[in-house]
């Protein structure tokens, strides 16, 4: 199983963006998911997850700005990004928050223009 992140793009400094990404209903009622993204050069980090109850934790770097969410008649998951900075530029990926992980998609490329 794949999940594929979807909603990426060019966007400039200040704008939103949101983040999708559906996955199996097997898997998303049952495991806290999680949004990732490596920047180029850098290793791959979590942003935000969210456990099936709905608590939800976020990178210091992303609080506030960032907000994460799951629709269960959907099976979706969503990243709301506000306020972008040029430091979010990345590929963002999502997966369950803990291992076994899925198989990594090819992520979607978000880039933030000054």
């Amino acid at each position: 199983v794949q999940l594929q992140a979807s909603g990426g793009g060019l966007v400039q400094a200040g704008g939103s963006l949101r983040l999708s990404c559906a996955a199996p209903d097997s898997i998303f009622r049952i495991k806290a998911m999680g949004w990732y993204r490596q920047a180029p050069g850098k290793q791959r980090e979590l942003v935000a997850r969210i456990y099936v109850g709905g608590d939800t934790r976020y990178a210091d770097s992303v609080k506030g700005r960032f907000t994460i969410s799951r629709d269960y008649v959907k099976n979706t998951m969503y990243l709301q990004m506000n306020s972008l900075k040029l430091e979010d530029t990345a590929v963002y990926y999502c997966n369950t928050f803990q291992p076994p992980f899925l198989s990594w998609g090819q992520g979607t490329q978000v880039t933030v223009s000054s």
